[in-house]
């Protein structure tokens, strides 16, 4: 060592304060090679093996160490002007401020990660949070890395801040209303990650893969993805469906239209011919002792006909169609369940059914929903019903082509 302080004391200055920076960076580099390689891959085994979050969060702590050698070493490196020291310095030292808080950030993303893991992660996301905490995190280390640039007291710098206020408020006006909205949200449960949600004015009608602090991420049915902006969420109404899903029943509300001139009363020997099917005979037996007793009481043995109460088709057909439902087994027995007539209109009798299926898998729904009409159409004409449709350019080719 003195041999190599005494020819360095005989090269020219400029040659010294070369040989110093190079040792000075030689050294930062072995410092940063050590930790890096040798330390943090020691220590692997100790870390989240599911998480790279904590591995970068790591790495960007060790460049602290290189930063602090450089800042502290600077000043043993002779014959440099006290600006260029001071410059070094300062750039070391927000250097540090930096690795320091993106390492934070990295542990706010793991912490997510974490949670995210936990049953309560879709029902309450801390992501919006996190990331309010990350703007705190991220102001107060630009305030702290341009005071150490100015090398001025960040007291000072925050004193400027109140003229601010005002423009402050202004750039950060969609973060604060996005606070908010993420507040009542998540206090509220009004939403979560996987709910199934429906906001037509703004083209989104799908599940809920992601909420942030300013945006929420819905994948539509049909692969695309929609940015909804949080505060728009509490601004405007949307439709969650998750109480569908909660409730274990999804509604089939459809309307069968009927031709009205189809409707008739059911002759005797149409009666006897609907009573093949087991599922009204319950209802024609209540419904032939109910007849009987009214037309007893009310119309006189030698009256027409006309004046008695009598079955109908569409009736017969109405008490068929709910004795299916409560028959069928996929169909919830505990929730609404209406088969009911709407009013007429020029596309004919609206046949309402109204129920709930006891599964809310969407394919296993579909295929319910379109079993079960299926069968009324084919069953339809065994009531002498029809189902009303308009009129076709065949069936206006067949009155044409007809014989007069």
């Amino acid at each position: 060592m003195e041999a190599l302080q005494h020819y360095l004391a005989e090269q020219p200055l400029w040659l010294q304060s070369l040989f110093g920076l190079t040792a000075l960076a030689l050294a930062a580099a072995a410092a940063n090679y050590l930790i890096k390689k040798v330390i943090l891959r020691a220590a692997a085994p100790f870390l989240d093996p599911r998480s790279l979050t904590v591995d970068h969060a790591a790495a960007r702590l060790a460049n602290v160490i290189p930063a602090l050698i450089i800042s502290h070493g600077i000043l043993f490196v002779p014959n440099l002007p006290d600006g260029a020291i001071t410059v070094v310095q300062n750039v070391a030292q927000a250097s540090i401020i930096v690795s320091i808080a993106l390492a934070i950030s990295g542990g706010f993303d793991y912490v997510n990660e974490v949670y995210q893991r936990t049953p309560e992660a879709n029902s309450r996301p801390i992501k919006g949070y996190l990331q309010l905490l990350k703007i705190a995190l991220f102001v107060g280390a630009a305030i702290l890395v341009i005071a150490a640039l100015l090398e001025q007291s960040p007291v000072l710098l925050l004193s400027g801040l109140g003229a601010m206020a005002a423009v402050l408020l202004l750039v950060f006006k969609d973060t604060i209303l996005s606070l908010v909205a993420s507040v009542q949200l998540t206090s509220n449960d009004m939403l979560r990650v996987g709910d199934w949600i429906e906001m037509p004015q703004l083209n989104a009608d799908g599940d809920v893969i992601d909420i942030a602090l300013h945006t929420v991420k819905v994948q539509n049915w049909d692969k695309t993805i929609t940015t909804i902006p949080t505060h728009r969420l509490i601004a405007e109404s949307f439709k969650n469906w998750r109480g569908m899903k909660d409730s274990g029943g999804r509604r089939i509300k459809r309307t069968l239209l009927i031709d009205q001139n189809s409707v008739a009363f059911l002759s005797p020997e149409q009666v006897e011919r609907v009573r093949r099917f087991s599922l009204l005979r319950d209802y024609l037996a209540r419904k032939d002792e109910e007849l009987l007793r009214w037309n007893e009481s009310k119309v006189g043995r030698g009256d027409d006909a006309v004046n008695a109460r009598r079955i109908t088709n569409i009736g017969t057909f109405r008490a068929y169609v709910l004795a299916y439902l409560k028959a069928h087994e996929q169909i919830a027995k505990n929730m609404t369940l209406l088969v009911r007539q709407l009013d007429p209109g020029p596309t004919g009798l609206p046949l309402e059914i109204y129920c709930f299926t006891n599964t809310t898998n969407w394919s296993a729904y579909e295929d319910i929903q379109s079993n079960i009409f299926d069968h009324m159409l084919a069953i339809m004409p065994e009531f002498g019903l029809r189902i009303y449709q308009e009129p076709s350019g065949l069936d206006l080719q067949r009155l044409v082509n007809s014989p007069a």
